[in-house]
């Protein structure tokens, strides 16, 4: 029998996922590529390791026995390779990146703790400050990279990243991430909850309102967005906001339409040191990031 660990990671991910699609993300594969590996592994011990519909996927019973039978193996294996790759190279491995507090908080350590599945080697160094003091770091070869709403700023190469839609946000009776829309005409009389007007998005929405021409009232003005959103499930007023926000949302007795006639979107961009190239390790971990952003942007229906 002639199987590899590819074949087994592959396997451990679709069992997980209970997809083909999200497994082949985690792994960097097409979802053909990833059903090429588990046939061959099906084919080398002679048994199905799915059962496979149009809606879902499930373990069949040789499936869930291998799962219980490799899990502990492959997990062993990581370690072992991680620490003798790590003596061999006599150091460290480690990924640093930089963000603003509430993207540092809601969205990286999810995403780290899903890389780690297949890179548990690395050392993560997270970094939450403002957008200006990151900028530096990065420029100053402190952090591999950062990501946010970044201008043009000296010493940092920025490339487009992200883009997230304006989404309006309503006290409802359970989390209901619609993928409906409203128009911004339709704000006409809303007491609105703002964020203070050093946040980029922030400019954003308001010049938008004015160009509107609709008639509107600031209920409050706060300076996260977890109390942005807290107040409006409060009831004390509807908040626009940007897509990235869902994660404040997911938990939260609110209900998010998109906001259209315009679209209006809002960028984030991936910074790096101007004159260096970025590390292997932060570069597959930017990409995995990248990825994981659109899973569940996606799945909100927020993009």
């Amino acid at each position: 029998m002639d199987f590899n660990s590819r074949q087994l990671r592959a396997f451990h991910l679709v069992a997980e996922h209970r997809s083909f699609a999200r497994a082949a993300e985690r792994l960097f594969l097409t979802p053909s590529g990833l059903s090429v590996l588990i046939r061959e592994l099906e084919r080398q011990l002679g048994f199905r390791l799915f059962d496979r519909t149009t809606r879902q996927v499930s373990l069949t019973a040789y499936g869930s026995n291998l799962l219980a039978v490799s899990q502990p193996a492959l997990k062993t294996l990581d370690t072992a390779m991680s620490r003798l790759e790590q003596a061999a190279k006599g150091r460290t491995r480690s990924v640093s990146v930089g963000t603003t507090p509430w993207i540092a908080a809601n969205v990286l350590p999810p995403a780290i703790k899903a890389f780690r599945e297949h890179r548990p080697d690395l050392r993560f160094r997270l970094f939450d400050g403002s957008l200006g003091t990151v900028a530096r770091r990065v420029a100053a070869g402190k952090l591999d990279f950062g990501v946010g709403v970044f201008g043009r700023m000296p010493g940092v190469r920025g490339e487009p990243y992200f883009r997230f839609s304006m989404m309006m946000v309503r006290a409802g009776k359970g989390a209901d991430f619609s993928r409906g829309s409203m128009k911004w005409s339709a704000l006409n009389g809303e007491r609105l909850i703002s964020l203070t007007a050093n946040y980029p998005h922030q400019q954003l929405i308001d010049a938008q309102l004015a160009r509107s021409g609709v008639s509107w009232k600031r209920a409050q003005t706060v300076n996260l967005l977890d109390t942005q959103i807290g107040l409006v499930e409060a009831g004390e007023g509807i908040a626009v906001i940007p897509s990235f926000g869902l994660p404040a949302c997911r938990y939260r007795r609110v209900t998010m339409s998109e906001l259209v006639e315009p679209v209006v979107s809002h960028d984030f961009y991936q910074i790096t040191h101007r004159g260096k190239r970025l590390p292997e390790e932060a570069a597959e971990f930017s990409a995995f990031l990248k990825q994981y952003i659109a899973s569940w942007a996606g799945e909100g229906g927020v993009l």
